[in-house]
């Protein structure tokens, strides 16, 4: 079937193509009731505005752009990014604007990813997300002058938005709440090393455990998948002094950390304390369900998009801090037997 036209439009509206195009990008020039007319017709025989030519007439392609450096497998099982596509989109949808989402293999293919949605004309602003220290795409989308909003902390995001949260107060909370049960050799099984989240939690993880005198904390870095969660534990509780408890940096990884404490019989939370960042309705079907760090991730979905949108609308936009992450204790911690993790010859753990 042929694409369905301005001129098609204007035929039936009995107008020009010029009053055509007044009405569909809300210029002044026609009158409110012809407007409705005309898309109302639109919708009708199902227009649709071609991104190329708004593109060349400077018209808004009404479209956000989202890349996303990760495998595709592992986004469909990561709830975090899940809930906060939703997030965005909910906010997105309201505005009748789109979200154009790319998974990419490499931050150069992210970066010509941006050049060309900008030199195309098909997005208005892009969302940055797993920000980096010293990362190329803050400057690159700086000097094309193209609005954008990183999810990140703002020690890294220069002249861009920020959009962020206290990972290093939740962090605290976490390793505060754990001693304050007993124990005292604790272990991280953390994110990919490179991106800015993760430093800050693995700094306020090491500052924390150190301020309360907890000698025998370590840390482990991943690439947030289950399998690489359980190898982590695996390693981490078949030491001499293992930990009594694991901070995991995402669900997925702490359901697989459950999981192997149950193949080597050891019993949670007695034996072995679990903490999820990021709560999700995996955490919670589990036994015993995952003590996790709570916050509302389609929230701050939604204030991206929203801070995204009032800057392409030509607003003056500050950074927003989201509300920092709670801890949520449910049955997977708990005092444990022997705070120093010490093996005994016939079993797991004391």
């Amino acid at each position: 079937m042929k694409r369905p036209t301005i001129a098609d439009i204007a035929r039936r509206a009995g107008v020009s193509k010029v009053a055509v195009s007044y009405a569909l990008n809300d210029r002044p020039g026609v009158s409110e009731a012809k407007r409705n007319t005309i898309k109302a017709i639109a919708r009708e025989i199902g227009w649709q505005p071609n991104s190329a030519a708004r593109a060349l007439n400077g018209a808004q392609a009404r479209a956000v752009g989202l890349a996303v450096c990760r495998p595709a497998r592992i986004l469909g099982m990561e709830p975090f990014f899940m809930e906060l596509i939703s997030g965005i989109e909910t906010e997105l949808s309201a505005r009748s604007y789109a979200l154009l989402l790319q998974v990419v293999r490499s931050q150069e293919q992210e970066l010509e990813v941006y050049r060309r949605w900008w030199g195309e004309g098909r997005v208005d602003g892009i969302i940055l997300v797993d920000l980096h220290f010293d990362d190329p795409r803050v400057p690159e989308a700086e000097e094309l002058h193209l609005p954008a909003v990183v999810i990140g902390h703002p020690s890294q995001t220069a002249s861009l938005t920020p959009i962020w949260s206290d990972d290093s107060a939740a962090m605290r909370e976490t390793v505060e709440y754990l001693a304050a049960l007993g124990h005292r050799r604790i272990a991280r099984v953390a994110g990919l090393p490179q991106l800015v989240h993760t430093v800050l939690r693995d700094q306020a993880f090491t500052a924390t455990c150190d301020e309360l005198g907890l000698t025998g904390h370590t840390i482990v870095h991943t690439d947030y998948t289950g399998e690489q969660g359980a190898h982590a534990t695996r390693r981490l509780v078949s030491a001499a002094n293992r930990p009594t408890a694991i901070v995991y940096d995402n669900d997925i990884m702490a359901v697989a950390g459950l999981s192997v404490a149950q193949e080597m019989q050891l019993e949670v939370p007695a034996d072995l304390s679990l903490v999820a960042w990021d709560d999700s309705p995996l955490s919670q079907v589990v036994r015993p369900a995952l003590t996790a760090l709570s916050r509302d991730i389609p929230r701050y979905g939604a204030q991206a998009a929203q801070s995204l949108l009032a800057l392409i609308g030509g607003e003056h936009v500050t950074g927003v801090q989201a509300e920092t992450a709670k801890l949520t204790p449910r049955g997977s911690t708990g005092v444990p037997k022997d705070p120093t993790g010490a093996r005994t010859p016939h079993g797991p753990a004391v």
